[in-house]
């Protein structure tokens, strides 16, 4: 269950671009067509997949404050934490050229028409987010690690798709001057946003409920007992 809530929460709560805003130039400039917003979105899937367990590995057992005490006890006071964006940026880009060659090699049309914007993968701060995130929320397990950088994956994936989807049905619909290309852009992006803001419900509102309504009740109940003291000392 608890891989399950992470896995949809990265998806739709913590959505790396609706919700953080992340990865935007990237998301806005090669979501012009479908095909190019598919191949790139697939990239960075690939990348999250692989990158967010790594950086977990590394910040377990090599960045954290006594993480190298595997080593000995000599070693259990040093702390690394001060690296943590070299060593990161460094699987990433590691990962983001291994990309690119398999791109290259199997698909050069699309190799083509993504451009710069592949090898900027490396440089994508929503690749390097999802590392820093997981970091700070403490993601307790390499599983849990695992399925959080898929699931942020598929949900920059399943934005960026969007986005291009609707774009190219706009090109035929008769947008405002001042709002063409990157203007309506921006406005539907914000609108898609305040409409993945409404599955924060999904795994919070339940709880909340739950907990505030015994409190209401208890003070509802304290209130009428005062009440009853009050007229009875009166008479």
């Amino acid at each position: 269950m608890e891989y399950l809530e992470l896995f949809f929460k990265s998806i739709f709560i913590d959505n790396m671009v609706f919700a953080t805003f992340l990865g935007m130039c990237s998301y806005l400039a090669v979501s012009k067509k479908v095909s190019t917003a598919v191949g790139l979105g697939a990239a960075v899937i690939f990348v999250l997949l692989v990158t967010v367990p790594l950086n977990w590995l590394l910040d377990q057992y090599i960045l954290k404050p006594g993480a190298l005490s595997w080593l000995g006890e000599d070693f259990a006071e040093y702390d690394l934490s001060f690296l943590s964006f070299i060593m990161f940026i460094a699987t990433i880009a590691t990962m983001v050229q291994l990309v690119e060659i398999i791109v290259e090699k199997f698909s050069p049309s699309l190799y083509n028409s993504l451009g710069i914007f592949l090898p900027l993968i490396a440089v994508n701060c929503a690749i390097l987010g999802g590392s820093l995130f997981m970091q700070s929320r403490e993601i307790a397990t390499l599983g849990l690690a695992t399925v959080y950088g898929l699931g942020s994956g598929i949900g920059w994936f399943l934005a960026i798709l969007a986005i291009a989807a609707i774009r190219e049905k706009i090109r035929y619909s008769s947008v405002p001057a001042p709002l063409r290309g990157l203007g309506i852009t921006f406005i539907i992006t914000g609108l898609m946003a305040i409409g993945f803001m409404s599955f924060g419900g999904m795994l919070t509102g339940g709880d909340e409920e739950t907990k505030d309504t015994p409190e209401v009740v208890a003070e509802v109940t304290s209130a009428e007992k005062n009440k009853d003291n009050k007229t009875k000392n009166l008479k």
